[in-house]
């Protein structure tokens, strides 16, 4: 199977994603994403809406389809 949605690196990036938001984009070699789902995810917990981009980041990972 080739590496994209479903695989097992997009699996092993969407839990590195459930316990901290961004991580599983680092995890994917998307620096830049990663950064933004962090910053946004802990800006807007402060405001008690940081669940949200905490679970756009799950998805994001788990769907990531590399482009070649």
């Amino acid at each position: 199977m080739s590496e994209g949605q479903g695989s097992s690196g997009n699996v092993i990036a969407a839990i590195c994603s459930f316990f901290i938001p961004g991580l599983g984009q680092l995890v994917q070699g998307r620096v830049f994403k990663a950064l933004i789902m962090f910053v946004l995810a802990a800006v807007l917990w402060i405001i008690w809406l940081g669940w949200i981009i905490h679970l756009w980041s799950i998805v994001d990972a788990a769907m990531f389809r590399r482009r070649y």
